[in-house]
């Protein structure tokens, strides 16, 4: 049952990644062509809240109604939006623009949520890696995804819709059909599962409620852990990350040179997440935090002592940036679901990625006021500050007092 539910959530990770990525660039391009390039950053983050304030929505439907409803439930909110997009751009409507991309941000509460999912029936010394085979599937979305710009702009084209209109239209399909894979193949619910084998087991459980999870979090340290690893690890990602190309372009690099950056990016965030799952399972969560820990902490030397024109340099900074995430999600990610018992999980999972949403729109956001008053190096300077504080809370005796 755990090997049919990572392969199912794993396929539906594909689709939803493909669905999300490929439509994040054409989102700002369509909100751009409408009222210029001031507006087309806003389009990204509309998605961010819409994630943001979906996390724990979702995470009451899969308390309630188990993850095969959550999850159905954010990736056909997202197809709604993608459809809206559509309408939007054929009507010329820059609401309807943000409306929608604000619904398809809703799929990627989703796809967060589905790494969770998957460690719901495995067992201790393998969650972290079924945890990791899903992230991991996010990888072919994440490269499939905007290198399908034009073929399904050529689709919209030819049915009569603006070219950029397409990427929306494909998410639609694809997002519709992550609703049917799941329908269809999550069963039984893993999460729903899992209660009636702790019952059998003779554990008590009581009924679950959205607003517990902070009462939770009081009582499992590691837990709060396990949020300050997922949520800091990604603020630092964020805000080296999205403020890495305005750098570059202040020297005026290609913009070939800019995406191989980026790409090389996003290889360091999923390309090894199988490994860091193997890792976190053989020498722990803890030990993988502070891994991920030094990890980003060097990625942000390298990358603010890299001069803008410098491409092997930041592509080394940025790779690492992408894997020291990759390290504090996966063992963050791992504790979150460790530390609490099986009715709690959603609750704690949802205030996670409520967190994680939260402090990559504010992450953001600082970042360009930050290079615009001092600079990139500054930039980068800062984003240690996180990192110092995830090392100084993973070293605490109450978070080491068990090796994993």
């Amino acid at each position: 049952m755990q090997r049919r539910s990572v392969a199912t959530l794993s396929t539906s990770a594909v689709l939803g990644g493909v669905a999300v990525a490929g439509a994040i660039p054409a989102g700002a391009l369509i909100a751009a062509s409408l009222a210029g390039e001031e507006v087309a950053g806003l389009a990204q983050t509309m998605g961010v809240v819409g994630a943001a304030v979906m996390a724990l929505p979702l995470a009451r439907a899969a308390l309630t109604r188990g993850r095969r409803a959550a999850l159905s439930l954010g990736y056909g909110v997202g197809a709604v939006g993608a459809v809206i997009v559509v309408i939007a751009g054929a009507t010329r409507s820059l609401p309807l623009v943000f409306l929608g991309c604000l619904l398809v941000g809703v799929a990627s509460a989703a796809g967060l949520q589905a790494r969770y999912a998957a460690t719901d029936l495995a067992t201790e010394e393998h969650r972290a890696r079924a945890l990791a085979y899903v992230v991991w599937a996010g990888t072919v979305g994440a490269v499939l995804g905007p290198n399908l710009l034009e073929v399904s702009g050529r689709a919209a084209v030819s049915l009569g819709l603006p070219q950029l209109t397409g990427p929306y239209l494909l998410s639609a399909v694809l997002l519709a059909l992550a609703v049917l894979v799941l329908t269809a193949r999550l069963r039984p619910d893993p999460y729903l599962l899992s209660r009636e084998l702790a019952a059998a087991a003779g554990a008590t459980l009581s009924r679950p409620r959205l607003r517990d999870g902070l009462e939770h979090l009081k009582r499992h340290r590691r837990a709060v852990l396990g949020v300050a690893s997922v949520s800091l690890g990604h603020v630092v990602m964020v805000m080296v990350m999205v403020m890495t190309p305005v750098h570059m372009r202040h020297v005026d690099v290609s913009l070939q040179l800019i995406g191989l950056v980026i790409s090389v990016h996003v290889l360091g965030m999923y390309a090894l997440a199988p490994v860091v799952g193997l890792l976190v399972d053989r020498f722990g969560r803890v030990p993988m935090v502070l891994v991920g820990a030094a990890i980003l902490l060097v990625a942000c030397v390298v990358s603010g002592l890299a001069p803008a024109d410098n491409v092997p340099m930041l592509a080394v900074g940025l790779f690492l940036l992408g894997l020291g995430w990759s390290c504090t999600l996966i063992a963050g990610s791992t504790l979150v679901s460790d530390d609490v018992d099986e009715a709690e999980r959603p609750a704690v999972q949802g205030l996670s990625d409520l967190t994680m949403n939260v402090a990559a729109a504010v992450g953001g956001a600082a970042a360009g006021f930050i290079v615009a008053g001092w600079s990139y190096a500054a930039l980068c300077a800062f984003a240690v500050v996180p990192v110092a504080a995830l090392v100084v809370l993973a070293a605490l005796p109450s978070m080491r007092r068990h090796a994993g």
